[in-house]
C-alpha cells in the first residue's frame, strides 16, 4: 500500500492483501464481502476496490476463474446483499432509528430517505451502489420505510448488474496495463473518489433546484392584482 494509506487503513481494507490472504478462495471470499457490504449492517468494507482488484487478478491469471462467471456470481451476491438489507429494515422497522445520537441509524434518516426516493425516484437505488456506506444504508432504510418490494427488486437488480460487473470488467480491462499494475493502490483510491461523483453531481443539482424554487416562490405568492385601499 501507499505509505500514508498503509498506516491509516487496516489490512482487511486493503483489497490486494485480502485477495492474496484468501488464496484459492479469493473469489468466494469476495462474494461474501460484497454480500455483507450490500446490506448486512457492516458498511465499512472495500467493495468497489475489491471488485476492481478481482477483475485485475483475473486478467493476470492470479484468480483462475472465467470472467463471465465471476461477473454473474458477483452480481448475485450484490443483489442478495441488498435484498437482505431490505428485509432487515422491513422486519425491524423504525426500531433501528430510535437513537438520535447514533452514528448511522438516526431517526431523521427515515424522513430524509423518503424525500430522497421521492426526489430521485428508483434511480436512487442505482446511484447509491457507487457510494461506500450509502449502498449499505439505503437498502435498510428502504425496507424500514416500506418501499414497494417489486420496485425495490427491479431497481436494486439494475444497480447490481451495472455496479458489480462494471467495476470488475474495468479492472480486467486495465489489468495488463503496466502503469495500473505498478500503481494499483493509487488506482484504487482514484476509483473510490470517482465513485462519489454521481452523488456529488446530484447534490449540487438538488441545491440548484432548491434555489430556483426559492426564487420563484415570491412570484407565485404575489397577488395578481393590487389590493384596493378603499379610495
Amino acid at each position: 500500500m501507499l505509505p500514508l494509506v498503509a498506516m491509516l487503513m487496516p489490512n482487511w481494507m486493503d483489497p490486494e492483501y485480502l485477495l492474496h490472504w484468501m488464496g484459492n478462495w479469493a473469489l468466494w471470499g469476495t462474494l461474501l464481502v460484497v454480500f455483507i457490504e450490500c446490506g448486512v449492517l457492516f458498511p465499512i468494507l472495500p467493495g468497489d476496490s475489491l471488485l476492481f482488484a478481482v477483475g485485475l487478478f483475473i486478467a493476470q491469471g492470479t484468480i483462475d476463474v472465467p470472467l463471465w462467471l465471476a461477473c454473474v456470481l458477483l452480481t448475485v451476491a450484490a443483489f442478495l446483499g441488498n435484498v437482505s438489507g431490505y428485509y432487515i429494515g422491513r422486519a425491524l422497522g423504525t426500531s433501528l432509528f430510535r437513537n438520535p445520537n447514533a452514528r448511522f441509524l438516526k431517526p431523521k434518516y427515515i424522513e430524509q430517505t423518503h424525500e430522497f426516493f421521492e426526489r430521485y425516484g428508483p434511480r436512487a437505488l442505482v446511484m447509491a451502489r457507487f457510494v461506500p456506506i450509502v449502498r449499505t444504508f439505503i437498502t435498510i432504510v428502504a425496507g424500514a420505510g416500506r418501499m414497494d418490494p417489486k420496485k425495490f427488486f427491479v431497481w436494486t437488480g439494475v444497480g447490481a448488474v451495472i455496479w458489480a460487473p462494471g467495476i470488475t470488467l474495468l479492472g480486467h480491462a486495465l489489468g495488463n496495463v503496466e502503469f495500473i499494475h505498478k500503481n494499483l493502490e493509487a488506482a484504487l483510491i482514484l476509483l473510490v473518489l470517482i465513485s462519489l461523483i454521481p452523488m456529488v453531481v446530484e447534490y449540487f443539482l438538488a441545491r440548484r433546484r432548491n434555489r430556483n424554487n426559492a426564487a420563484d416562490a415570491p412570484k407565485h405568492a404575489a397577488p395578481k392584482h393590487p389590493v384596493s385601499n378603499g379610495q
